[in-house]
């Protein structure tokens, strides 16, 4: 049996093991198709860190798995308009900053009560992203099918960038939604598109944090390195997984931390 020393350093151990399999986790899901914030953010609360810090926590942990995302789909992004990819990425970086200064103003009690809602949103969205898209499209007077909701794509961008600076649980899910309901049939340049934007936005909102003091530095140091492994690793796996499988495997994570943050109440 454990004496009492190796007991109390177990406990002391867990629940830096907790965050950095959660972040490596994460680092996967969002190179793979999102969601990987449900993930980071409820084992950051889960081991003690405030909610508003949590969020600003697992937003900076995260970045750098975007950014090696990024790395993994460097030819999908290659094959890009460079004009829109700049584009973009200052349409992300606008959107990031106003919803990390929404977040920063918002009362700790207010947000806590949000973060089930917004989950469960953006699990919801996602789920209903593809049949949506079908119902957007429309035949054009050439014949060819165009996306209805296709000049959608920038304001919403905006939007979903004004979300993931707030509230970044469910971002990659959201900007998969996103490209799905504006045309984007290709699932790994969408993926690509995701994980650029994502980084972008997320560094931007992450300055505004770290400005401010909202996050605990130990635990993000420590999940931003397992992140970025994970997201090398995903980028990888997201090309050889069938996409059903991945959209089962979101949505999945989605709702069982949705449930989880409904019950904490």
């Amino acid at each position: 049996m454990m004496d009492a020393s190796a007991w109390e350093g177990l406990l002391a151990w867990w629940p830096w093991a907790l965050l950095s399999a959660a972040a490596f986790g994460a680092g996967v899901l969002n190179a793979i198709a999102g969601g990987g914030s449900f993930l980071t953010l409820p084992a950051l609360v889960f081991t003690g860190v405030p909610p508003i810090a949590a969020n600003a926590t697992s937003a900076l942990a995260v970045s750098p798995g975007y950014l090696g995302s990024v790395w993994g789909f460097r030819a999908e992004l290659g094959a890009l308009d460079r004009r829109l990819l700049q584009r973009e990425a200052w349409v992300s970086a606008i959107g990031g900053v106003g919803g990390a200064l929404l977040l920063l103003v918002t009362p700790a009690k207010v947000f806590s009560g949000l973060v089930p809602w917004l989950l469960l949103f953006a699990t919801l969205l996602f789920a209903l992203g593809p049949r949506l898209a079908h119902m957007s499209r429309r035949v054009g007077h050439d014949g060819a099918e165009t996306a209805g909701l296709a000049r959608w794509r920038t304001p919403g961008l905006l939007l979903v960038s004004v979300y993931g600076g707030y509230f970044n649980g469910g971002l990659g899910i959201l900007l998969m939604a996103l490209y799905t309901l504006t045309g984007e049939a290709r699932i790994h340049t969408a993926n690509a598109l995701k994980n650029y934007n994502s980084f972008v936005l997320s560094l931007l909102s992450v300055v505004a944090f770290a400005v401010a003091g909202a996050i605990v530095w130990p635990q993000a140091m420590v999940m931003m390195v397992c992140a970025t492994f994970g997201g090398v690793a995903g980028a990888r796996l997201a090309k050889r997984l069938p996409v059903a499988w991945v959209r089962a495997l979101v949505i999945g994570i989605g709702l069982a931390m949705t449930v989880l943050f409904f019950l904490r109440g």
